[in-house]
Parts: structure tokens; sequence; C-alpha cells
């Protein structure tokens, strides 16, 4: 099978916790090897860290797994967050009002691949 334009992945979906703080963590670790980028996540202070170093985690077992690469030469090829389904909730208010409240998810997936040796 051919690793270049495949690479190995991990997916999560529906967590609880809104995109745009999700977000802000992926955007540190996009394009980084696999060593620093959990260096990264265990040392950011945000919960959505947590959450996306699990996932990192099963890419890197995915690859070394499932497409036989070798774990030291990983890096983090993309990092994406999607938007999940939006939990629609309602607050009641004064005078009988209902004001709406959005729990949003997220769809979370992360793509690792392997450096070549020039590179």
């Amino acid at each position: 099978m051919d690793t270049d334009a495949v690479g190995a992945r991990a997916t999560v979906r529906h967590v609880r916790i809104s995109p745009s703080k999700v977000k802000i963590v992926m955007n540190l670790i996009r394009g980084k090897p696999v060593s620093e980028a959990f260096a990264i996540l265990r040392f950011v202070p945000k919960r959505a860290s947590a959450i996306i170093y699990k996932v990192l985690k099963s890419a890197v077992a995915n690859a070394e797994n499932n497409f036989d690469m070798d774990g030291d030469r990983l890096y983090v090829a993309q990092a994406v967050v999607d938007q999940g389904s939006i939990w629609k909730r309602y607050h009641p208010r004064q005078r009988g009002q209902a004001f709406p409240i959005l729990k949003r998810t997220s769809h979370i997936t992360v793509v690792v691949k392997e450096r070549k040796e020039g590179k």
C-alpha cells in the first residue's frame, strides 16, 4: 500500500467541546514531529489537549500496527476539526421567555505520515 498518499488516520466524533476551542490546540501541533506534538499537548493547559492527545496516540498506533511505519519518523500531516451536531437546549428566562443554549460538538481527525530520509 502506498503510504505517501494515505497516511495513518484516527478520528473521534461527537466530542462535547466547541470546535473553536479545539482549533486553538490543533494549530499548535500541525506539521510537527509526533514526539514534539506529544510534548506540546502534555503541557498545554486546555481541555482539548487531552482529547487530541488520545487521538494522536491512536493515529500513531494505527501507523505502526496497520501500515508498518517507523514511529520515530512520523509527523502530524493533517490535524482537522469539524463541527459536529449541535445539541439545542433552552434556558427559561423572565416573563415566560426561553433563551436557546447551543451545545456544540466536534469531529476531530488526525493523520500522521512518515518523513522521507532526505527531508
